[in-house]
């Protein structure tokens, strides 16, 4: 698999402050990557490292195969458009002012381009209209509009939801579907709103406390959070020995706890149970979602 990004124990440290604990992550290229952690996780950090803003205090990390030691890293940056934390934008002027003051600091050769940028993100109709007077849904997307203003095939977001109301969040979903799958744009987006990441994301890394908890593409991530029955007993070796017999698929969780897939006939494990001298306690249907998946993960105790 060709990575667009590549980190190996990424350390920053903010005087005794870790902000980053040795990541070590993958993103694939071609990928919308999910980076899911909650504030303060270190997700910002990494995208102020990747993006040439701060140096990290130890580890290293690869754009397109170029490490961040090497001269040639200054390139690879030039193929990346992010918006870090808050879209810069200038609010006094129009849209298609602002594309323009961004291709002068790029140093593009001309203005051909801009109009195709306002129209890939829905802003062509907005004229004269100046950015203070935009809603926060085109104010974000004009924000991705000026990452896009370099042509780059690897886009960073931090965040590009937070705030918006749901009508603007449709609005920036579809843009970085349309970007990732007609243009065929690496995605790396960092949030907390993880119902909407599960909506977008083909890949994704759960962060906690500066390092990679896991890494885990969509297919998988929904084979993980498929419905199942959470059942209490008395004793799980009892219950897996019965399982096992009518076939079904499990995942023992303790002692006394378990998942089981499938349909199941609630009356006829109860009895099978009961004749093995193994008790039911509880059984509860779940769907598990994203947001869960998460909390299970890193543990629901320091993050309910």
């Amino acid at each position: 698999m060709e990575y667009v990004l590549q980190t190996k124990s990424l350390k920053k440290r903010y005087g005794n402050y870790k902000a980053l604990s040795g990541l070590t992550m993958s993103v694939p290229k071609g990928s919308i990557y999910g980076f899911v952690g909650k504030n303060g996780a270190g997700k910002t950090t990494l995208i102020r490292l990747i993006c040439g803003l701060q140096e990290p205090t130890e580890g290293e990390f690869s754009i397109y195969g170029i490490g961040n030691k090497e001269k040639e890293i200054a390139k690879s940056r030039r193929r990346m458009g992010a918006v870090v934390e808050t879209p810069s934008i200038y609010l006094g002027m129009t849209a298609e002012d602002n594309l323009k003051e961004q291709y002068r600091v790029l140093g593009m050769p001309s203005f051909e381009g801009i109009a195709h940028v306002l129209k890939l993100v829905g802003l062509e109709h907005t004229g004269k209209k100046k950015a203070k007077d935009f809603s926060l849904g085109m104010r974000q997307r004009l924000g991705i509009a000026i990452a896009l203003a370099g042509d780059p095939d690897f886009l960073i977001l931090d965040e590009p939801v937070n705030g918006l109301d749901p009508q603007g969040i449709v609005e920036v979903r579809e843009l970085i579907l349309k970007l990732n799958q007609e243009y065929g744009i690496t995605v790396l987006i960092s949030s907390h709103i993880l119902d909407e990441l599960a909506k977008l994301a083909t890949y994704f890394g759960f962060i906690d406390s500066g390092h990679m908890v896991k890494e885990i593409s969509a297919p998988e991530l929904e084979a993980a959070c498929r419905k199942c029955i959470r059942i209490t007993v008395s004793s799980t070796k009892i219950l897996s020995q019965v399982l096992d017999e009518t076939r079904l698929e499990y995942t023992i969780l303790s002692e006394k706890e378990a998942h089981i897939f499938g349909e199941i006939s609630v009356t006829e494990l109860t009895l099978k149970l009961s004749e093995h001298g193994c008790e039911v306690h509880s059984m509860q249907e779940r769907d598990e979602s994203l947001e869960h998946y998460y909390i299970d993960l890193v543990g629901g105790g320091k993050h309910a």
